[in-house]
């Protein structure tokens, strides 16, 4: 990263490749030559992934209803959420979407093309949250606020012309941590999602897999990037032990919601994602795993350049409606 004409894209294992418009997308965030994240205060990192949040997504899907609305989390904090619809019908199922970005950076304007998107292809509600954000609110504040955001809905959603009967969870990268947490709460308390969404989840205590080593520079999310969101998040690293953090130390996964796993091939948290896969299947619940070749963490947000973004929003809202029609 040199200069603008002289970028020399990050070198890959034997047969893992670049797609030529991946390729293309991280050649041009190189010669941004953009102070890295980690580099900045948690305020400006947010308002500098706002900015650029939009620039590589679909064209933003009209909607016939859109709502900001609140939810009570248990300190009596009202949670910011935004309601999309894709139809005005009542009784729609409902997917609460979390968001990315480390448990610091992300927000509802952030993932608002692509919750519309979700919307729009799968024929369901979506309720996005802002939870709250690290550094000034710490583990697991995050984690309750998801979970919180869930039981009011599952009890109060109605109100809102929705389905209560027809629930899922869904989230990327961090969003999907949260997703995958709130499927095991979900389960401890007896309540049925009809299927867990996890974009790209992260999932282990200490990002220490090889795809961590792997994918560790270049490639979108940086591994002190990673490092940055955690140290905001979740100081201390004994806490990391916690399967509120890391759903791979969960002590079982028994009957939670099926789950569609959506992961990027050249990404630090393919791997995490993988075993998570793996330990949801070794207890027996069904799995959907898709592993897009070519692409980083964030590619789902990329829609306008890759391919693969617009497969994985088609293919998400596929398993959405399969599981919905299930119930």
């Amino acid at each position: 990263m040199t200069s603008a004409g002289s970028y020399q894209p990050p070198s890959l294992p034997p047969g893992v490749q670049l797609t030529p418009q991946m390729l293309n997308v991280i050649s041009r965030m190189a010669r941004a030559r953009h102070a890295p994240m980690h580099t900045l205060s948690p305020q400006d990192a947010r308002q500098f992934y706002e900015q650029g949040s939009g620039v590589l997504e679909v064209p933003k899907a009209a909607l016939p209803r859109v709502e900001d609305v609140h939810i009570p989390a248990r300190d009596g904090y009202a949670i910011p959420a935004r309601l999309y619809a894709p139809t005005l019908e009542a009784h729609l199922p409902l997917l609460l979407y979390t968001h990315g970005g480390g448990f610091t950076i992300g927000s509802i304007a952030t993932h608002d093309t692509l919750c519309r998107e979700l919307a729009r292809l799968s024929g369901a509600a979506v309720v996005s949250i802002d939870y709250r954000r690290a550094p000034e609110f710490q583990f697991p504040i995050a984690t309750n606020d998801a979970w919180d955001a869930l039981q009011w809905l599952a009890a109060h959603a109605g109100q809102w012309g929705l389905d209560t009967r027809r629930l899922a969870v869904g989230g990327d990268s961090a969003g999907g941590t949260l997703a995958a947490v709130n499927a095991i709460h979900a389960r401890d308390a007896g309540m049925v999602l009809a299927l867990q969404l996890l974009f790209y989840p992260g999932t282990t205590a200490h990002q220490d897999t090889d795809s961590h080593k792997t994918f560790a520079h270049g490639l979108v999310l940086e591994a002190d990037a990673v490092s940055w969101y955690f140290d905001n998040y979740i100081p201390n690293r004994h806490d990391r032990e916690d399967w509120r953090f890391a759903p791979l130390l969960a002590p079982d996964v028994d009957d939670v919601a099926p789950a569609w796993i959506g992961l990027a091939e050249c990404d630090p948290l393919v791997d995490e994602g993988i075993a998570y896969a793996d330990k949801l299947r070794l207890s027996g619940v069904a799995v959907d795993l898709e592993i897009y070749r070519g692409v980083t963490h964030e590619f789902i947000k990329m829609g306008r350049a890759l391919p693969e973004a617009r497969q994985a929003h088609a293919d998400a809202a596929r398993a959405l409606r399969e599981a919905f029609a299930a119930v």
